[in-house]
C-alpha cells in the first residue's frame, strides 16, 4: 500500500492494520525459514508497510499535539 493510503485512516484501523501485518511479517519468516516462501520479497515490503503505518500514527500523533 501507499504511504497516503494509510495516512488516510483513522488510528484506531492503523493499530489493528499494524498488528496486522506484524502477523503476516512472522508467518512470512517462518516459511522462509523452512524454504516454502516463493517470493522471499514479500518480507521486505511486510517491513517496509510496518514502517509506513507507525509513520502515518507517529504523524497523527504530532498534529493531534500541536491542535
Amino acid at each position: 500500500m501507499q504511504f497516503t493510503e494509510f495516512a488516510a485512516l483513522p488510528a484506531k484501523e492503523l493499530k489493528k492494520k499494524a498488528a496486522e501485518l506484524r502477523k503476516e511479517l512472522f508467518e512470512a519468516r517462518m516459511k522462509n525459514s523452512m524454504g516454502q516462501l516463493a517470493n522471499t520479497m514479500t518480507i521486505r515490503g511486510l517491513r517496509k508497510d510496518i514502517a509506513r503505518v507507525y509513520t502515518a500514527l507517529a504523524q497523527q500523533a504530532r498534529k493531534q499535539a500541536k491542535g
